[in-house]
């Protein structure tokens, strides 16, 4: 009986001194080992080694797709603000060439139709002491009746005309090198309809030399 009761403390003692070795073992293993050393750490701060592999895999795929949405984003700006600036680049050299062609047709045709306006709203007595005889009278009056017919539109009209033939004139005249067809193309009588009206009022002013008007000359 005593035998059994002193292995039973022995035991019991035994036991409790092996805990308290595992427990101060485990407790000074951790102190002196360095932190981020090892397997065990990622899984006591992680929780999981696989989880914190999955976030990380998880986290570079949006990194990814966030980085083609702002390649797109920026690549579809640039693509239309260069399609803009190139519309601008063309539409400001139209514009230029447009204004050179059209500048001297349209300040001639002003001033055709400025000076018949005058003369025909005049007295017949003022009109006769400025236009003189009344041949020259009558021409002024059938000049600005054809220029005051003619409305904004078919003005652009006869002058895209004169354009679109004078085009086709060169390019025939710079493919032949016969003298007769190039006298034939220069002499076609639809080119210039609009600077026909100048050249009538050119031709009736030194006819009417109370007129003092300046024409526009080539240079």
């Amino acid at each position: 009986m005593e035998g059994t009761i002193a292995e039973e403390l022995y035991s019991e003692s035994l036991q409790s001194t092996q805990s308290k070795l595992g427990d101060i073992s485990l407790s000074d293993y951790k102190k002196d080992r360095p932190s981020g050393s090892g397997v065990d750490d990622s899984c006591e701060d992680d929780g999981s080694l696989w989880g914190g592999s999955d976030e990380g895999l998880e986290e570079t795929a949006d990194l990814d797709r966030e980085w083609q949405r702002r390649h797109d984003q920026f690549h579809t700006i640039g693509y239309r603000d260069g399609l803009v600036a190139g519309k601008e680049a063309a539409a400001q050299e139209g514009f230029n060439i447009g204004f050179k062609q059209s500048v001297s047709v349209g300040y001639k045709l002003g001033l055709v139709r400025g000076v018949s306006s005058v003369l025909a709203s005049l007295p017949a007595d003022l009109k006769e002491k400025l236009a003189g005889i009344p041949e020259n009278q009558s021409k002024f009056q059938s000049l600005y009746e054809s220029v005051n017919s003619l409305s904004t539109v078919d003005a652009l009209s006869l002058f895209n005309g004169d354009i679109t033939t004078q085009r086709t004139k060169e390019v025939f005249v710079g493919a032949n090198t016969n003298s007769q067809t190039i006298d034939l193309l220069k002499e076609n009588p639809d080119y210039g309809r609009l600077g026909k009206f100048y050249e009538e009022l050119a031709a009736l002013l030194p006819q009417s030399p109370a007129l003092n008007v300046h024409l526009h000359e080539e240079h």
